[in-house]
């Protein structure tokens, strides 16, 4: 095994930068975006010929586009899209008065098509500059060592002290040496959990100390308002993506856009959620669009192999599981989802991230707070959820040894079968969600507000969810010794969980019962100006927000727990 002196951090598999993958891939840029254009317009058409359902749903795109702009508009969207949207109505105006006349030309309604298309493109599009990359990954070691550690006071000297850097505040789990090794031998596929906007920060660095090139990922075109990220992200390769958009033309070229990002090696991420998790539930339903595109992407490499006569690329998926003690936008991610009742609704982004000036002083309110971050990294899968060994081989349920070009063979024929691939889709999203829970390391935080928020559902088992939450806080109140008592259950069964490999526990979890909880007490929520739970001058538990207690509570749904209380 090959360390440098960090803690943490692996030598790169690639010094040479003209060796990345992405790097490549920014040589060849113009080409590559014409690519995506041309196989997005011929992915739509497949779908809604190039006549009259085309021309429907142009008009369609234009409806909903015009809408967003005039109901749910964002700082970050340019100032000429109302003259394009404006124009595009016209034409298509035009296009259905040709229809009526019945002089509809197929080829005018392609050119409307292929202007959205280039457009959405161009939305899309990442770009990598080797220089920013470089100067961002020894900016995001000093700005988290702030950031997590105590003693905003500490003289310069001591910033660079080991015992205040982020490799000993942000902990790595899982087989690396695999995950190193078969990044090597193919395609890395990294799909994390997410719960707060500086999931991206902290993956990105994982990534960087593992000594992985730079991955290519999707990143919430919201995160672009703030000039302070749009800087980093609009050069470190991460490429939009607008989920107010949920119009055909749009998903499909993002598709497009994932699919041949993959097919060109690039390592990718993104969060299959979709979004940042609203109540703090660990994701149980993920969204299957970018998923699929790597299944596609895999059918593809087999298909090039077969022409060129050469071994196929193979793609490897990783899922992640972060973890924090607490969540800086927890107060305004739970009122969202209690707000919600469970409907879709367009979310505003005016939360805390709204301005670089906003994040940063959002930021130094909390740098006096000592806490940790845990990155658990799930053993690598390939597509069809099989184990890998570190030779990239795929091995199944029986130990033996499968080729994943026979899920795409059909009478002995490579065959791409759109219907067949979601549901092998279906399938690896719940082998994702499977292992989400089979690798989380759940912190004594997680453990006392489930706890504590399940001491006070049992009591008041006639309340709903809601009703409890309007509790009083003279209300709340949780004896000490029948909190104690839950917790010894809770850590018996959690303890048998462990040895059978259903969750893996964070290293407080060797103490005695009362230390643990007395870690939780101390690292749960401590950014919140309330105390989710606190000890009482009595020596009992209560909680000064009880929403927060409620989201973190949450964390730790899915493992049936609950009779345990």
């Amino acid at each position: 095994m090959n360390k440098p002196k960090y803690k943490n951090r692996f030598e790169p598999i690639h010094k040479d930068v003209k060796e990345w993958p992405l790097y490549k891939l920014s040589l060849k840029r113009f080409e590559f975006l014409q690519n995506v254009k041309k196989q997005s317009i011929e992915r739509i058409i497949d779908t809604t010929g190039d006549g009259e359902t085309l021309l429907d749903e142009l008009t369609r795109v234009v409806y909903l586009e015009r809408i967003r702009l005039t109901q749910n508009s964002w700082k970050v969207d340019t100032e000429d899209e109302k003259i394009f949207w404006s124009n595009m109505r016209k034409k298509v105006l035009n296009l259905k008065i040709d229809l009526e006349k019945k002089t509809l030309s197929k080829a005018e309604v392609r050119e409307e098509l292929a202007s959205i298309v280039g457009r959405y493109t161009s939305e899309i599009a990442g770009h990598f500059d080797p220089n920013i990359y470089g100067f961002a990954k020894k900016l995001v070691p000093f700005g988290f060592s702030r950031l997590l550690n105590t003693n905003v006071g500490l003289k310069i000297k001591k910033k660079w002290n080991k015992r205040f850097s982020i490799d000993n505040k942000i902990n790595l789990t899982g087989d690396i040496e695999l995950i190193r090794s078969l990044a090597k031998k193919g395609t890395i596929i990294m799909v994390p959990t997410h719960f707060s906007n500086l999931d991206s920060i902290i993956i990105g660095w994982g990534i960087h100390a593992l000594g992985l090139p730079p991955f290519t990922y999707g990143a919430g075109l919201n995160l672009f308002g703030i000039r302070l990220i749009a800087y980093f992200m609009h050069r470190l390769g991460a490429y939009k993506v607008d989920r107010r958009k949920k119009n055909l033309i749009y998903l499909e070229t993002l598709k497009t856009y994932s699919n041949l990002v993959i097919q060109e090696g690039c390592h990718s991420l993104f969060f299959p959620g979709g979004t940042r998790s609203r109540s703090g539930v660990i994701e149980k339903e993920l969204k299957k669009g970018l998923i699929g595109t790597a299944i596609d992407a895999q059918f593809k490499n087999i298909q090039k192999s077969e022409s060129t006569n050469e071994d196929y690329t193979k793609i490897f998926l990783v899922p992640v599981v972060i973890n924090y003690h607490f969540v800086l936008e927890a107060k305004s991610l739970i009122d969202q989802h209690l707000k919600s009742t469970g409907q879709e609704y367009y979310l505003v982004e005016n939360d805390e991230y709204s301005t670089s000036y906003r994040m940063f002083k959002f930021v130094m309110k909390f740098l006096s707070a000592s806490s940790e971050a845990t990155l658990s990294f799930g053993k690598p899968m390939d597509l069809f959820g099989n184990k890998v060994n570190s030779a990239g081989e795929s091995i199944d349920k029986q130990g033996k040894k499968v080729d994943i070009k026979d899920y795409f063979m059909l009478d002995n024929n490579l065959n791409h079968n759109q219907q067949r691939n979601e549901e092998y889709t279906r399938l690896l999203s719940q082998k994702i969600v499977k292992s989400y829970h089979k690798y989380n390391t759940l912190f004594s935080s997680h453990l006392i507000a489930f706890a504590a928020f399940g001491i006070l559902k049992k009591r008041y088992r006639r309340l709903d969810v809601y009703g409890l939450l309007r509790l009083p806080e003279e209300d709340r109140i949780i004896e000490w010794e029948e909190f104690m008592y839950v917790i010894n259950k809770l850590l018996t069964r959690l303890e048998t969980m462990k040895a059978k490999k259903k969750i893996l526990l964070d290293k407080v979890f060797k103490k005695n019962a009362e230390e643990i909880v007395n870690h939780g007490l101390k690292n749960l929520g401590i950014y919140h100006d309330k105390r989710p739970l606190y000890k009482t001058k009595e020596g009992n538990l209560n909680s000064e927000d009880i929403n927060l207690l409620f989201y973190y509570h949450n964390r730790t749904i899915g493992y049936k727990l609950e009779k345990y209380i």
